[in-house]
């Protein structure tokens, strides 16, 4: 029977978001031929949470874990982020695992084992308490949605439901091709879109919650298959569908490019910060949780894109999905002096 085990979360928290963490097992090397392997957690929203709570704010995470070593050490780990815990701990289920494998110097691959696991029986029943405290933001990713029917079902109900209370909802698209494909997503995705103030897309994921011109319908439109494209005014026609449905904000991520952001009142671009790469995963959860930070802090659309792409930058030039993220007092480490520093 599940248990549920709960610290106490401050009341009305600048952010709440809820998902899988899992246990990461990274190698340095290709996993065939076996090695060491660190252990991390993983998991978008708990990477986004931890960059959040770094900055500043309270936060809440919700989800569930197993009872086991796999679920404690997540726990403990988001625990001593300071972030303030919802979950429930399912003793019938396994906590979810994954391997990443630093195949070359450029590839990077994920194996998932987390079908069936314990986060993916999450529910509208795990996220009743954390709706009810309260929070400024609301934050979903299109990965819990992805997980189970259950998942799914609960990630839509706390979308109406936190929009309809009042509070931002931010929706990052986070697409995974191996939890479903491209036409699942949309059909999911492309009206959870209508309950968000603030969406959150890579230049490839906005597809999915809004339809190209002339491609008939959101997903089926993806930038690198058509070269032919003008791929900027496409992502304009798409980021003002998204507008004129009620979005606030359409927030596009381009990795190295920097990113964009698409409002009524017009369009801003920002660079990537430039360092030196090690370790692009959590890059894009960073680059969230500085620009949802800023919104906090009621700074304006070119100050959060700052931060988000120096949040970025803090991720890809250290090792860990969310090992290397920030806090407020070193925002100023990064971008200001070229080249490699010494602090002393």
């Amino acid at each position: 029977m599940a248990a549920a085990h709960n610290a106490p979360a401050p009341q009305a928290v600048d952010l709440l978001t809820f998902g899988e963490s899992m246990v990461s097992l990274r190698s340095t090397g290709p996993l065939s031929a076996g090695g060491s392997l660190g252990m991390h957690v993983a998991g978008a929203e708990s990477n986004v949470a931890v960059g959040v709570a770094r900055l500043g704010h309270s936060v809440t995470w919700a989800g569930v874990v197993g009872a086991d070593p796999h679920g404690e050490y997540i726990l403990r780990q988001l625990r001593a982020e300071g972030i303030g815990l919802r979950h429930r701990i399912d003793a019938a289920r396994n906590t979810g695992v994954m391997f990443l494998e630093q195949r070359t110097a450029d590839v990077t691959r994920a194996f998932y084992y987390r079908a069936g696991s314990a986060g993916a029986t999450l529910g509208r029943d795990d996220l009743d308490r954390a709706l009810t405290d309260g929070a400024r933001i609301l934050h979903l990713t299109g990965i819990t949605a992805a997980l189970s029917p259950d998942a799914r079902k609960a990630v839509e109900y706390a979308a109406e439901r936190a929009a309809a209370d009042g509070m931002e909802v931010s929706l990052d698209v986070n697409y995974r091709s191996k939890l479903w494909t491209r036409e699942e997503a949309c059909a999911v995705l492309t009206p959870l879109a209508g309950y968000a103030s603030i969406v959150i897309a890579s230049d490839d994921e906005l597809g999915l919650v809004a339809a190209a011109p002339g491609a008939g319908q959101a997903g089926t439109w993806d930038a690198d298959a058509d070269a032919d494209a003008d791929a900027d005014a496409v992502e304009t026609a798409m980021a003002t569908q998204l507008l004129d449905r009620g979005v606030r904000e359409v927030v596009v991520k381009r990795g190295a490019a920097g990113a964009g952001v698409h409002t009524a009142d017009g369009r801003w671009e920002a660079p990537a910060v430039p360092v030196t790469s090690i370790d692009t995963v959590g890059a894009g959860d960073a680059f969230t949780a500085g620009y949802l930070s800023a919104l906090l802090d009621g700074t304006d659309v070119a100050g959060r894109l700052e931060r988000g792409v120096l949040a970025g930058a803090f991720a890809v030039s250290t090792a860990g999905d969310w090992e290397g993220l920030p806090g407020r007092a070193e925002l100023a480490l990064l971008g200001s002096t070229p080249g490699g520093t010494t602090q002393r």
